[in-house]
């Protein structure tokens, strides 16, 4: 009767021991879903806080091209009557001329004279001329590619890329041209924009300072920026994207290997 009562009283501690154990393993299971379901609200949270920071970031980019666009408008306008007035002019100058030329004829005879073929090169590059051959702004490896999923976000791919750096490197402009943005913008921290002409342009952003303002105009090769991480950016690094007519285009199209 004694063993039995000692096999029921240690049956009932083993009992008690698997049921406490069994409350610790629901306490921790409570607290590892609890864990996270905290953590996919902040993922969740960062999430639609890089959308939103996109979409505003693509809002703003979409006024500025098209201020640019109705600047463009408005010059080509411009230029258009200009050459419409100059060729009234010449037309004008040539017809006196040749009026001259008649009434100097009916006096006395014509000389001959010599004509001289006049031969007109432009020496500038377009942007879509140089294709394949831009150099990099900054030398470094390419922390995130064009069009690869960008912050966990399936939704969501690179418009450019992002290049590591240490902060304060030179961010060199890729092509000649009149910047039109140097200022902060949410999503892209401190940013600069270069107009190239015909609906190109180049942007560079997380900068730390900027070394250039709105209505500058740029060579190949100006510092325009250092590198750093304003805007939320983790670690040192440049936001390079190259825009035309409004659409994104892949960087490593257009500029040549990292030597």
């Amino acid at each position: 009767m004694s063993q039995q009562q000692e096999q029921l009283s240690a049956r009932q501690e083993r009992l008690k021991q698997q049921q406490s154990e069994l409350v610790q393993l629901r306490e921790t299971r409570r607290a590892t879903l609890a864990t996270l379901n905290r953590e996919y609200k902040t993922q969740t949270q960062k999430i639609q806080a890089r959308r939103k920071e996109h979409q505003q970031l693509e809002q703003n980019l979409k006024r500025v091209e098209e201020v640019l666009a109705q600047q463009a408008r408005i010059a080509e306008e411009a230029r258009r009557k200009a050459q419409e007035q100059a060729r009234a002019q010449q037309q004008a100058a040539a017809a006196a001329k040749a009026q001259q030329r008649q009434a100097a004829s009916e006096t006395e005879p014509a000389e001959p004279r010599p004509t001289t073929a006049v031969a007109s090169a432009s020496t500038s590059s377009s942007f879509a001329a140089q294709r394949g051959r831009l150099p990099w702004p900054i030398n470094g490896a390419l922390l995130a590619r064009y069009g690869e999923q960008r912050g966990g976000d399936a939704r969501m791919t690179w418009d450019g890329v992002l290049i590591q750096a240490s902060v304060g490197t030179p961010v060199k402009a890729i092509h000649a041209g009149r910047v039109v943005f140097a200022d902060w913008l949410r999503g892209a921290g401190l940013l600069v924009i270069v107009d190239h002409g015909n609906g190109y342009l180049s942007l560079y952003g997380h900068n730390q300072t900027l070394l250039r303002t709105a209505g500058d105009v740029v060579r190949v090769g100006d510092p325009i920026a250092t590198v750093g991480n304003s805007g939320g950016q983790e670690q040192a690094a440049l936001y390079f994207a190259i825009r035309h007519q409004g659409r994104p285009s892949d960087p490593a199209q257009w500029c040549h290997a990292q030597g």
